[in-house]
């Protein structure tokens, strides 16, 4: 196969002529947007973890928190947790947790490592498909420094867009260089990575078109197993989502509003791009959108379009960027709804290089050289300085979530996690204040008024915690952690360990690996078993070995494995000469505990009370001295070796 690139063919570069490339100058440039995407993110190598999403993918998962093991890469490879499907991003966190543990300034790192991996390669695929050097530069700097992508670097959590977005343009210029089976295994590996990928072959069959001008036949070739990926990978994304309950349904956005919020959204993210202001982490679903801002948002679209369809044969760039654009957003622009998002920054990753193109090269054509390159750097410099201060929201989760209130209404959200960022450091009132206002904006959500009662709880006001637990499970009554919280509150609550240790069980069956709530039983269980046995003891000692019976028996109930409840109902059962009942109880002690003295002593007496079983009362006799050499054992034990 050949590795020539075709030759461009967009009317007007920055560049005069069509020289050989400069290696040194490539290498250079190359090397330039490497360090300057790296040197703007600097300041999120010293951030924490933030409570969206992190915690599900990072802290909070014990598979990720295994590291790199067998188990955790069968996991990997397997799992549907949160509502995806990408087994390359999983594993790159579990990668991350063997070189870095689970300090966040590593992943951090990693992140912002890949994010300048795929600018060179942007550039590269650019630079290999139209010989334009500069214009290629200018694009990759825009993607690298643009505050819009902030989101997509700065969070953990979104380490598949950095990944995928690595693949995605490792894809195209393997594609250009005509590397086929390297285009076919980055695109594999950019599915593995984010399901938005699956756009891909819709965008090499752009390029064809403009720059390479590849015959039909050519381009089919390599295409045809890519859509075929595709669409399986489209399948497997849009089931598991459906299958987590992340896929909204039409009864809550009907089919008509979602449209109108497409529509907008396409609108939105043009605007933002040029006049990245007031972003946001989280953008709530709107209830319904003005009339005003659907008709202009259609007729910025529709506009853009009829220049696009009319220049589409001298300005071939233009479409390649339009349609670019507008395919990549198709699997998030929520036509099918997934999250309750209305929109997301992190969207336009991919897409925004689109319109990118469709500038630059704009721009090459309609200005002269000098002063385009003087508008690029200009451009440039905003984007980097504008970058630098959206990413100091991505501090720590107040700084994000005040933020995002700062900048948009109705945001339940982010007051709930806000709510919960404020709860971590002790701080009740303020985040119950959060909670309240995320409730009066969703009165529904279960997890905010789970939140609630664990903030109430914590700050003594049980009762009160226990009500906010109860509505949360009317509405989610599948939640087990809903559960597990109400049965930490009810354990708390005098005369409630019963319905406690209930809910603990509702917890279990829910999710069988849920080792708070197993945690928790036990230890509820073993308290509850210890009051039992406590009371018992206490009957017992007063003369009323039958009334103490029930409590012994009730501590076993609660806590099987428990040898003192096993010897002493022994010793209350022989005592109301209950023999083989009793002798059962010290033998199932010793089954627990081999070395308890007690239980060898007590089934030693129970024995030589029994005819014909003498030598085994003497053996466990000999047993309890060997485990505990007391001299009123071998007073016993002599005494029986008499009677034999």
């Amino acid at each position: 196969m050949s590795e020539q690139p075709p030759a461009p063919s967009s009317k007007a570069t920055f560049e005069t002529t069509r020289q050989a490339p400069n290696r040194l100058l490539i290498l250079g440039i190359s090397l330039g947007l490497f360090l300057t995407t790296l040197l703007v993110y600097a300041p999120v190598y010293r951030f924490g973890f933030v409570n969206f999403d992190d915690p599900d993918y990072v802290t909070n998962n014990p598979h990720v928190r295994g590291g790199l093991t067998m188990d955790g890469v069968v996991w990997a490879v397997t799992s549907s947790e949160a509502a995806n499907w990408f087994p390359a991003t999983r594993l790159s966190h579990l990668l991350d947790v063997e070189i870095f543990d689970l300090r966040p300034g590593g992943r951090h790192f990693t992140n912002a490592f890949l994010h300048a991996f795929a600018t060179v390669f942007l550039f590269a695929f650019l630079r290999a498909a139209t010989s334009a050097t500069w214009p290629s530069a200018f694009v990759a700097m825009l993607f690298a420094v643009h505050p819009l992508h902030v989101e997509s670097v700065a969070w953990i959590a979104e380490r598949k867009d950095v990944l995928s977005a690595f693949f995605w343009f490792l894809a195209l210029w393997s594609y250009v260089r005509r590397h086929y089976w390297l285009t076919l295994l980055a695109f594999c590996l950019g599915l593995m990575s984010k399901p938005m990928v699956v756009t891909l072959p819709f965008v090499l069959l752009l390029l064809d078109r403009w720059p390479l001008r590849q015959p039909l036949r050519s381009a089919l070739r390599v295409k045809i197993p890519m859509l075929g990926l595709s669409a399986a990978a489209a399948t497997a994304a849009y089931l598991v989502q459906r299958s987590s309950g992340a896929v909204r349904e039409v009864g809550q956005f009907p089919l008509g509003l979602r449209v109108e919020n497409a529509v907008v959204s396409y609108a939105i993210y043009i605007v933002k791009m040029f006049w990245p202001a007031r972003l946001a982490v989280f953008y709530p679903y709107p209830h319904d959108l003005p009339v005003w801002q659907i008709a202009l948002s259609a007729l910025l679209l529709a506009g853009v379009s009829m220049v696009v369809l009319r220049e589409r044969r001298s300005r071939p760039y233009l479409a390649l960027g339009w349609l670019w654009y507008l395919g990549t957003l198709v699997p998030v622009i929520g036509l099918i709804q997934v999250g309750a998002q209305a929109r997301a920054d992190r969207y336009t990753y991919l897409p925004m290089v689109g319109l990118s193109i469709m500038l630059v090269w704009g721009l090459a054509e309609v200005l002269k050289s000098k002063v385009a390159i003087s508008a690029a750097i200009v451009a440039c410099l905003a984007c980097a300085a504008l970058c630098e201060a959206q990413i100091q929201y991505w501090r720590n989760s107040e700084t994000l979530f005040r933020h995002a209130l700062d900048v948009t209404s109705g945001n339940y959200l982010a007051h709930h996690n806000l709510g919960v960022a404020l709860a971590d450091e002790g701080r009740f009132p303020e985040a119950i204040t959060q909670y309240q206002a995320a409730l009066q904006i969703e009165p529904d959500a279960a997890n905010v008024q789970t939140d609630y009662g664990n903030a109430l709880a914590k700050s003594g006001r049980i009762p009160e915690a226990i009500a906010h637990y109860k509505a949360a499970l009317r509405v989610l009554p599948d939640s087990p952690i809903a559960h597990n919280d109400l049965a930490n509150a009810l354990a708390a609550t005098p005369g409630s360990v019963p319905e406690a240790i209930a809910e603990y069980q509702t917890a279990l069956r829910l999710k069988p690996d849920y080792e708070e709530a197993r945690k928790n039983l036990a230890q509820v269980q073993s308290n509850a078993a210890e009051m039992q046995y406590n009371m018992g003891i206490d009957l017992a000692k007063s003369r009323k070995p039958e009334a103490a019976i029930p409590h012994f028996e009730e501590a076993l109930r609660l806590r099987p494995d428990y040898v003192d409840a096993h010897n002493n109902l022994g010793v209350v059962l022989a005592g109301a000469g209950r023999a083989q009942e009793a002798i059962s109880h010290f033998e199932a002690a010793l089954s627990i505990d081999p070395n308890s003295a007690d239980a060898h002593v007590n089934l030693g007496i129970a024995f030589s009370g029994i005819p014909g079983r003498m030598p085994e009362a003497i053996r466990h006799f000999e047993a309890a001295l060997r485990i505990k050499p007391d001299p009123e054992i071998r007073q016993m034990l002599d005494r029986l070796e008499k009677q034999r």
